[in-house]
């Protein structure tokens, strides 16, 4: 049986993305990129919603003109042995790859029934999509990458409604200001 993560980078006043639905102002850093290598090595499968999924298609292959480097080949290979659930009412199966799982309708059943199933953490990315699970108290893990910037208003990384307790587990301070807190869920 894993556990369930929940991974958001977000602005200091909260947000996953801005009010024009922009997040490029979150990309990471070279040691936060790399600190996202490291801790892949206990994931085992993502919950995705249909942007995250499409974003993440990036790292199937190195696109033609690019060079990537020695991190990002790793990381594209630790993405590319991950469990891929994506949760989407829009996409097909044939906009999907072979080897992904497509739930047009994520329920709580669904997330309990793949973190059961899981030989390790499974992260589910996105505030859409992991809002209920969240509500429900089913994220066991809240890594949380705030970037020393505001952007006012925009797509919140938690739920408004969401009533949590949280054990802080863990933080670090980056070269860019980036400050990682992980949280456990009160028990």
């Amino acid at each position: 049986m894993g556990t369930l993560g929940y991974t958001a980078t977000i602005s200091i006043d909260g947000y996953a993305a801005d009010a024009d639905g922009d997040f490029q102002w979150s990309a990471p850093g070279d040691d936060v990129f790399d600190f996202h290598v490291e801790r892949m090595a206990d994931v085992s499968a993502e919950i995705l919603g249909r942007r995250t999924y499409e974003l993440m298609r990036y790292w199937e292959a190195e696109p033609a003109g690019e060079a990537w480097s020695a991190a990002e080949h790793e990381f594209a290979r630790r993405s590319q042995s991950l469990d891929i659930v994506v949760a989407s009412s829009t996409l097909t199966r044939e906009k999907v790859a072979d080897a992904d799982v497509l739930v047009p309708h994520l329920g709580l059943a669904d997330v309990e029934r793949i973190v059961g199933e899981a030989a390790g953490e499974v992260e589910i990315f996105g505030p859409t999509v992991a809002s209920e699970a969240i509500r429900a108290g089913l994220v066991d893990h809240f890594r949380l990458f705030i970037m020393p910037k505001a952007v006012g208003g925009g797509l919140r990384a938690l739920p408004g409604d969401a009533r949590l307790g949280m054990d802080l587990v863990g933080q670090r301070v980056f070269q860019d200001g980036t400050v990682y807190l992980h949280y456990t869920r009160a028990r």
